[in-house]
């Protein structure tokens, strides 16, 4: 093989596999904004909106007959829903997506939830520029119900070429909700993890002594209800909130 076509198929080979596609925040009626992200093997959905409403995205359709996988935040612990016509969504009996991100801020969730690009009974993204047509649904409280307003939208991605986020924001923890442990994985170091109710009285600690990117957290012993996690390491701090069951 020349080095001609080598380096060919070496940037072929790096494109495929390493390549992300983002449609960007895109601004919706109902004071929502969406944005999907995909890489080779999983897809990000970022969602904002108002925190005391459901937050509803469909995807591969206009309609809710065509767009028949879900996700909504509501109050329940349901987040993957399969449409059935023109009633309300039923919850699926998995759940694919994992939430890594629920936070508020001035009146405004952002949710942020992951799973793997393609799964059994669900809508199946490419990882390619291809457009995503949604629909998309917003109610009058948390508690699922009748929506307060509706619309569609068709999505479009373009490579993304940015920087990975390699700070404490961008740690997933999972599963969450959970009622035995929780997984803690980051793209830096970590020192110490701080588990505190909501009134910010300290639970539980965990001192990282290897500055792992890794931690397991044991919540067994832990009533069940929210907390939040501060992970720190020797240049930042973040929080992140967790239920256990």
């Amino acid at each position: 093989m020349n080095k001609q076509l080598f380096s060919i198929l070496a940037l072929f080979f790096c494109y495929t596999t390493f390549a992300q596609f983002t449609t960007g925040t895109v601004t919706l009626t109902g004071n929502m904004t969406v944005n999907i992200e995909t890489s080779g093997t999983f897809v990000t959905l970022t969602i904002t909106g108002p925190d005391k409403k459901w937050l509803g995205i469909g995807f591969g359709g206009s309609t809710m007959a065509s767009a028949n996988d879900m996700f909504i935040w509501n109050s329940t612990a349901n987040r993957d829903y399969t449409s059935t016509g023109q009633s309300q969504p039923t919850p699926d009996t998995s759940t694919e997506w994992t939430v890594t991100t629920d936070e508020v801020a001035s009146s405004i969730r952002t949710v942020i939830a992951v799973r793997p690009l393609a799964s059994t009974g669900d809508y199946t993204f490419s990882n390619s520029s291809t457009s995503i047509p949604i629909i998309y649904a917003w109610g009058s409280s948390e508690a699922l119900g009748y929506h307060a307003g509706r619309s569609a939208k068709t999505l479009t991605r373009t490579s993304s070429l940015g920087i990975e986020d390699f700070s404490l924001k961008a740690t997933s923890i999972y599963p969450n909700p959970a009622s035995g442990k929780f997984y803690i994985k980051t793209k830096t170091n970590l020192s110490k993890v701080n588990l505190c109710n909501q009134i910010g009285a300290l639970v539980r600690t965990i001192n990282v002594t290897d500055d792992s990117k890794e931690v397991e957290l044991s919540v067994s012993n832990v009533q069940a209800g929210v907390y939040f996690l501060e992970l720190q390491n020797d240049s930042e701090k973040s929080w992140k909130k967790v239920i256990v069951n």
